[in-house]
C-alpha cells in the first residue's frame, strides 16, 4: 500500500514545475513545510515533520518507472536482483558546472529534493529519448588539461559538458556484446546529454582509460570528432606519484581493463605503463581518422586553434570570452587562478623517475608528437 510520503514523491515525479519549485529551496526546513503544503494541496496526508525525517533519512523507496521525465540525469547504475537499474537525480534547467559530473551529482544528492524523491528504472533504451550525438569527444592521458579544456567548454552556457561521468563507465563494464553495448551507450548518453536549459551543443570527456573503448564511441558516434590530450610523462608521472588516479590503483580500474598484467605492486614502474597502455591506444587509433592530437603545452589556446576547430564549431564572441576567462582558472580549483607547474613537476622527478618514463612511455609519447606535427 502506497503511503502519503511515496504519493508525495510520485507527485514530485509526475510535476515538473513542483521539482523545479521545491529544487530550489535548500533549507530542509523551509523545503518540509512546502512539500507538506503541496502534499496538502493534493489531498496526502503528510505533514512537514514526517517529510523533514524523509529528508535527513533518504528512506522513502525508489519509485520505480519504466522511464525517466525529463529533467533527470542517470546517478549510477547497479544490480538489482539479477537486473541492471539506473538510479536518477532531479537536475531540472541547473546546468553542469563542476570539473567532473560526480561532483555536480554529490551536490544534486545533497538536495532536499532528491532525498525525498528518488528514482530508480531499467538501463535506459534506444527508444526512450531521441539519440543525441556529442559534438565532440575528449580522451586523454590524465593529468594533462583534459578539465581544463572540458571547463573552458562549459562556460558557454550553449553547451552541455559531460565530465568522465560514471553511468558511462559502468556501461563500458557491463558484460554485454558490443552491439548491445553500443545501444546503451547511445542511450546512456541521451539521457545524460538532455537539453535542459536551451543548450545546442554536447561534449563528453570520458575517463583516461576509454580511449581504449575509442573504437566503440566510433561505432556508437560514427560522425563525432575527437581529441586526445597529452602531456610530457615525467610530469604526468609525478603528479599521479602524488595522488594516485584511480586508474592507477589495480582494485579500482583492473590491470586487465588497461591491457596489462595485475603488479604485485602498484609502484611508478606500474603508473609509467599505464600512461605508456593509454597513449599507445591513441596512437594505434588515429590513423582512422576525425581525431587530433593535443599536447598540454599549448593549451589554454590550443582549445581555440585545434579543439574547436576540430569539432567544427565556430564560437560567438560572447562564448570566446567566457572560456578564455575560464582559461585562466585553475580547472579543478576554479576559485584560484591557473599557475603552470611544468618546471616544478620537472624538477620533482629525480634520475630514477625519468628513467622509468622514458623507458616505459618514451618512444610512444614521441610518435604522438610526430602524428600532431603531420596534422593539418
Amino acid at each position: 500500500m502506497t503511503t502519503g510520503l511515496e504519493a508525495l514523491r510520485d507527485l514530485i515525479l509526475d510535476a515538473a514545475a513542483l521539482s523545479q519549485a521545491l529544487d530550489a529551496i535548500a533549507d530542509p526546513e523551509t523545503f518540509a513545510a512546502r512539500a507538506a503544503e503541496a502534499a496538502r494541496a493534493a489531498g496526502l496526508p503528510v505533514e512537514a515533520d514526517e517529510v523533514r525525517a524523509a529528508v535527513r533519512t533518504a528512506s522513502i523507496p525508489p519509485a520505480e518507472r519504466a522511464i525517466a521525465p525529463p529533467g533527470w540525469l542517470p546517478a549510477e547504475v547497479s544490480d538489482l536482483d539479477g537486473r541492471t537499474v539506473v538510479g536518477w537525480r532531479w537536475f531540472g534547467p541547473r546546468r553542469l558546472t563542476a570539473p567532473f559530473y560526480a561532483d555536480d551529482l554529490m551536490e544534486a544528492g545533497y538536495r532536499p529534493l532528491n532525498r525525498l524523491a528518488r528514482l530508480q528504472t531499467p538501463m535506459p533504451g534506444p527508444d526512450d529519448r531521441p539519440t543525441r550525438a556529442p559534438d565532440g569527444l575528449v580522451f586523454h592521458m590524465s593529468r594533462c588539461g583534459s578539465t581544463l579544456a572540458a571547463q573552458m567548454l562549459a562556460a558557454a552556457p550553449a553547451n552541455v559538458v559531460i565530465s568522465e561521468a560514471p553511468p558511462i563507465d559502468a556501461v563500458l563494464r557491463l558484460a554485454i556484446e558490443d552491439d548491445a553495448k553500443v545501444a546503451a551507450l547511445r542511450a546512456m548518453v541521451a539521457a545524460l546529454g538532455q537539453a535542459r536549459a536551451g543548450e545546442i551543443r554536447l561534449f563528453l570527456k570520458l575517463d583516461c582509460w576509454h580511449v581504449r573503448d575509442l573504437p566503440l564511441f566510433r561505432r556508437a558516434f560514427p560522425d563525432t570528432p575527437w581529441v586526445f590530450v597529452y602531456r610530457e610523462p615525467v610530469e604526468v608521472l609525478v603528479s599521479h606519484l602524488r595522488r594516485r588516479g584511480v586508474q592507477m590503483i589495480p582494485e579500482l580500474v583492473p590491470s586487465a581493463r588497461l591491457g596489462l598484467a595485475t603488479p604485485q605492486t602498484p609502484d611508478a614502474d606500474y603508473c609509467a605503463q599505464v600512461l605508456a597502455a593509454l597513449c599507445e591506444a591513441a596512437a594505434r587509433h588515429y590513423p582512422a581518422g576525425d581525431g587530433r592530437l593535443v599536447n598540454h603545452a599549448d593549451l589554454p589556446e590550443a582549445l581555440f586553434t585545434a579543439i574547436l576547430p576540430g569539432f567544427g564549431v565556430a564560437l560567438s564572441d560572447d562564448e570566446t570570452a567566457a572560456m578564455r576567462a575560464a582559461g585562466a582558472r585553475d580547472a579543478k580549483a576554479p576559485g584560484q587562478d591557473y599557475v603552470p607547474d611544468g618546471e616544478a613537476k620537472r624538477r620533482e622527478a629525480g634520475d630514477d623517475l625519468r628513467a622509468i618514463s622514458e623507458r616505459r612511455v618514451g618512444d610512444v609519447y614521441r610518435r604522438l608528437e610526430a602524428l600532431r606535427s603531420d596534422q593539418p
